[in-house]
């Protein structure tokens, strides 16, 4: 049976085909879960009309100013990330504000994690963000394009 002219045709990328480029997004002021949201959308390429699901078709993404990072409420003095020592009585606390002092990378690298499929490609897309602490980064040669978070 022969296709039929016309007739749509579901598209699938395919990983050569793929032209990634990179975005830049300054942290400051804006509030860690729409922060999030926006670069795992850009990460998983789900801002292009060529998504497809089961291929990595998004970009790279530089976050600077991650100590600026906003908090809405009291978020950073009340949610905690704990992670465990695998020792009995290994239960490490840290409020979300004493995370953004000591180490901001962790704190926005856990957030847009969290955002992203649980599967193998999301580690592959992962690999695609890059966080800075401060306003200077090493990827100005990829002449990154400015990427907009909305707030409400």
């Amino acid at each position: 049976m022969g296709v039929v002219s016309g007739r749509r045709q579901t598209f699938l990328a395919k990983e050569g085909d793929i032209k990634r480029s990179w975005h830049i997004v300054d942290a400051s002021g804006i509030p860690l879960g729409r922060l999030a949201v926006e670069v795992a959308n850009v990460l998983m390429g789900k801002h292009r009309p060529t998504y497809t699901p089961h291929v990595d078709t998004g970009d790279y993404v530089v976050i600077t100013n991650a100590s600026k990072v906003g908090m809405t409420g009291r978020k950073a003095e009340q949610r905690l990330k704990m992670r465990y020592t695998r020792y009995p009585g290994g239960l490490k606390t840290e409020t979300y504000g004493q995370v953004r002092d000591r180490k901001p990378e962790l704190l926005i690298g856990d957030a847009v994690r969290r955002m992203m499929p649980k599967n193998r490609l999301s580690r592959v897309m992962l690999k695609k963000l890059h966080v800075v602490e401060g306003a200077e980064h090493p990827y100005a040669a990829h002449n990154p394009a400015q990427l907009v978070v909305p707030l409400p």
